[in-house]
């Protein structure tokens, strides 16, 4: 496969160039939070997707309209 999709029409050395960028400008201790917390992100929208796809996908609950009394109009 030779274009990733992920990263589009990037060749090697623009991803190792922005690996360097983000390295110099975070450090290496900050690298791990930042990769834990965009992990924590992306976790919570699929679980936020994957709820909404459920509440889409789940039939509705009929109410019953008639009732055994009429309704009493004033």
């Amino acid at each position: 496969m030779h274009n990733i999709l992920l990263f589009g029409s990037f060749g090697t050395g623009e991803i190792i160039l922005i690996a360097l960028v983000i390295l110099l400008l975070f450090g290496g201790r900050k690298i791990p939070e930042l990769m834990k917390g965009l992990g924590k992100g992306v976790k919570s929208f699929k679980d936020g997707v994957n709820e909404v796809e459920k509440e889409i996908e789940k039939p509705e609950e009929v109410k019953p309209e008639s009732s055994d009394k009429p309704e009493e109009k004033e």
